[in-house]
């Protein structure tokens, strides 16, 4: 099978693995300063990760300079120039909340993939770093040398564009990782109602899809997928508080009555199903998201 640009970048670059060793704590204290901060970067607020849309906004603005910079090279538009230049500024402007949401979403990341995503924000630190030196030589007059820095800030964006697309899309980082999970539609049994007891956190699979169970602090049974949404993380391994429970992996943390998110870096809810007790045997059916 022919490998892609990504999986041959990250299988050759085992020697960024100390790199990242060293800089993912750093990255992780930041982030992770106050629940406030960490929620905000991952994008928990929005439901959806943030960083992705952050991301549209700095492409385009490169985008719109690279070609009025070609407008203003054919005809000499002062208006296609002036364009060019506040384009290029809007750019380097908003890659700064794009770069600062592309880090909190690479702290949690692990072997190749962790490799890839360092590979991916080095490439837009370098075209950011092109980016602003254009700028500064167009400030200084010096036209040419600032469209050559855009066009070459411009390629390594384009492939920085393509890793995060093989990260999302081929391996999927930051993916609902129980979206493709068969829910029982009708209710479908269990567990027995005994092996539910206090504050334990039960694990089974119903129709092949992992479920969680536990009784809340009013005593009634409640049931949510057990894949962590965010990187698949086991839940019934997690801690509970209450009503809610922790990932073991990286402690997002949700409600149990609902699998609503509370904390990231999840973002995306856990499937939640209805629950009753027939005959001392627990159903569960999937629950209508509306």
């Amino acid at each position: 099978m022919t490998s892609t640009i990504g999986e041959r970048l990250a299988a050759s670059a085992g020697r960024l693995d100390g790199i990242a060793e060293q800089l993912q704590p750093l990255v992780r204290r930041i982030v992770e300063a106050s629940p406030q901060v960490k929620n905000a970067v991952d994008g928990t607020w929005l439901r959806t990760p943030l960083h992705p849309a952050l991301t549209d906004v700095p492409v385009g603005a490169y985008t719109t300079s690279v070609l009025l910079d070609a407008a203003d090279a054919l005809t000499g538009s002062e208006a296609a120039r002036n364009g060019a230049d506040a384009a290029l500024a809007v750019g380097i402007a908003s890659s700064l909340p794009a770069a600062a949401t592309g880090a909190g979403d690479w702290r949690t990341l692990q072997g190749e993939d962790r490799r890839l995503g360092l590979i991916h924000g080095s490439a837009n630190g370098a075209a950011l770093l092109a980016f602003g030196t254009s700028l500064a030589l167009r400030a200084g007059g010096r036209r040419g040398a600032g469209r050559a820095m855009s066009a070459a800030g411009f390629a390594l964006s384009t492939l920085a564009a393509h890793l995060g697309g093989e990260l999302s899309f081929r391996r999927g980082v930051r993916v609902d990782r129980t979206a493709w999970e068969e829910r029982a539609g009708e209710f479908t049994a269990a567990l027995p109602e005994a092996a539910i007891d206090g504050q334990e956190l039960c694990r089974t699979e119903v129709e092949g899809s992992p479920v969680l169970l536990a009784r809340a602090s009013d005593g009634s049974i409640c049931a949510i997928a057990a894949t962590c949404t965010h990187l698949g993380g086991p839940l019934d391994e997690g801690e509970r508080d209450g009503d809610t429970v922790v990932c073991p992996w990286h402690g997002s943390r949700f409600d149990l009555r609902d699998g609503a998110v509370l904390e990231g870096p999840a973002v995306f809810s856990q499937p939640a199903y209805d629950t009753r007790v027939v005959d001392g045997q627990v159903e569960i059916r999937a629950r209508d998201s509306a």
